[in-house]
């Protein structure tokens, strides 16, 4: 069957799942280990799908798993293998598709032009040592208004409809999807599900896990999945969220509901969403955490490093820590100044932050707005500031809290780009 030219550069080879199977698989001697009778890949949600491997039938029919990372060569219409092949039979997982059995026959929509298509081959490539992906499909498009369909190799990129998990997709399914992906990544998976599959997936993620991927949402879909939660839970997972995201959250809920989960969630987070709902949201009291890394000024380079390696703390408010005479909680006692991560990797472990404070990093004011704060992160190549009152640390307002009210607010609906992040099943 003749194929039309493909978009992708030529450096790129392309094997055609249709042609693969049945092809033999050798080992590095040249003796026959089986015939390949499936690809396997991973339908991801950012980006092209993952092939990870084979499956290929050997002797007695049985069918075993080859991952692509044991594969040396496809070429010629044979498979060379490492001579590495577990014998355990093929038992499918839920995150992978099989191409053959599951892919083709598949209907698609073409992005550019709308028109709705059938999958009926897929190509995938090598795109870096032995990492391959699925980028190519061969369709038949349906496209009455023209007189007929026609065929034609398009990139995975530009169609709809092939990785996006179905209405009535399990929730282990997707759960199993999301398996590593980044909170931002996460969230735009729930944000293409039906609203009551959305709050299903939600319910089985950890608080913490949650409360990363919430921080990520819309308002509309933040409501929606606190309200399926219940208050109790829900309270729970505002108390490990971000002080300053969950004040954001809560402002937008009705009264009442706002009320109770204030009342339900532990009293020191509570205080702090409370005290931050009190100032204006494009202000800096508004837009800063009650919680960004604060030590004293004998505290040693060794203790600052270990509080910056601590997961829960953003990578732009452990880039800057706040040096403070006790008491430590905000409002702290005097803010001294600040020390920048990269200085305090220059020192030895054992030197006291106060030594290299950083005294010319000005504070901003509760009631200073979004456009101050913005000149001084950019002229001072800032990744946070502190937010003071009457020489009292406040808070800290980071660069990302700023974007996300300089974009506009459905940035994160219209993002588009893709993720590096891989859903990896069977390899790390």
């Amino acid at each position: 069957m003749a194929r039309s030219a493909s978009t992708h550069s030529p450096a790129k080879k392309l094997v055609y799942t249709a042609r693969l199977v049945g092809s033999p698989v050798f080992d590095p001697i040249g003796d026959k280990v089986g015939t390949v009778y499936d690809v396997v890949v991973l339908l991801r949600f950012r980006g092209d799908p993952m092939a990870v491997g084979l499956v290929v039938e050997v002797g007695g029919r049985r069918r075993v798993f080859l991952p692509l990372t044991r594969v040396t060569s496809i070429d010629n219409g044979q498979v060379i293998s490492t001579g590495l092949v577990n014998m355990r039979r093929f038992a499918q997982r839920p995150a992978e598709t099989l191409v053959l059995a599951e892919l083709l026959e598949r209907t698609i929509t073409l992005k550019e032009t709308g028109e709705s298509g059938t999958v009926l081959d897929a190509a995938i490539s090598n795109v870096r040592g032995r990492e391959w992906q699925l980028t190519t499909l061969f369709i038949r498009t349906d496209k009455k208004s023209t007189g007929g369909s026609r065929t034609l190799t398009v990139p995975v990129s530009q169609v709809s409809g092939l990785m996006r998990p179905a209405p009535n997709q399990g929730v282990s399914s997707i759960l199993s999807q999301i398996v590593g992906l980044k909170p931002a990544d996460v969230a735009d998976v729930l944000r293409d599900l039906p609203s009551d599959r959305m709050q299903a997936v939600a319910h089985e993620l950890t608080d913490e896990r949650l409360a990363d991927v919430m921080e990520e949402l819309g308002s509309d879909d933040q409501a929606s999945i606190l309200t399926a939660l219940g208050i109790d839970r829900a309270a729970d997972v505002l108390d490990v969220m971000q002080p300053d995201d969950a004040a954001d959250l809560v402002a937008d809920l009705p009264t009442e509901q706002a009320a109770e989960l204030l009342e339900q969630m532990e009293p020191e987070e509570a205080r702090d969403v409370r005290r931050l709902l009190t100032y204006d949201e494009r202000a800096a009291g508004g837009l800063m955490t009650s919680d960004p890394i604060i030590l004293p000024p004998d505290a040693t380079i060794a203790q600052a490093l270990a509080m910056a390696r601590r997961a829960d703390t953003p990578p732009a408010l452990a880039a800057i820590m706040f040096v403070c005479r006790p008491p430590l909680e905000t409002p702290t006692g005097r803010f001294l100044g600040v020390v920048h991560l990269q200085r305090a990797l220059r020192e030895p472990p054992s030197t006291m932050i106060g030594s290299i404070l950083d005294t010319d990093v000005d504070a901003v004011s509760p009631s200073d707005g979004i456009g101050t704060i913005t000149r001084l992160l950019a002229t001072y190549n800032l990744t946070a500031v502190p937010v003071a009152d009457d020489g009292l640390l406040l808070g800290a307002v980071s660069v990302d809290d700023v974007l996300d009210h300089l974009l506009p607010e459905d940035w994160r609906e219209a993002n588009e780009e893709e993720t590096d992040e891989a859903l990896e099943a069977r390899h790390g």
